[in-house]
């Protein structure tokens, strides 16, 4: 696989990762060994960042979308993301609530699509 692809799956930063990372084609068994057993580089990378854009809005609590409408910085460091948790702008604050309020919505649909399903399938039973 592409290094790009092999980064995101891994939530790294493509950027950050050494130069033989990015470069190289990636195998499918490099990849599980990256998986199972992260060399320093990774483990560093994981803990430290910079981390994309996809798991700062994770670990922030928010979506990408959120990200951007803040004007935040696509990558950021863990201390970075840290500094945000603690002096929570408003911005943060407004986001998280709307990123719960969304998720919260999500489940209430699921759910009664759920129910509506496991509906048909009893009245099917005739």
């Amino acid at each position: 696989m592409k290094p790009a692809t092999a980064a995101k799956k891994l939530g790294i930063y493509l950027p950050a990762t050494p130069a033989e990372f990015q470069e190289g084609e990636i195998t499918r068994s490099q990849f599980l060994e990256l998986q199972s057993t992260p060399p320093e580089w990774l483990l560093e990378l994981r803990k430290n960042g910079p981390h994309p854009r996809q798991e700062v809005a994770r670990k922030l609590g928010i979506s990408t979308s959120g990200l951007a409408r803040a004007g935040a910085p696509d990558t950021m460091t863990s201390s970075e993301i840290k500094g945000l948790l603690e002096q929570k702008p408003e911005w943060l604050v407004v986001e998280r609530a709307t990123h719960a309020a969304v998720q919260d919505d999500n489940a209430r649909i699921k759910s009664e699509r759920a129910a509506k399903a496991e509906a048909r399938k009893g009245g099917s039973g005739r």
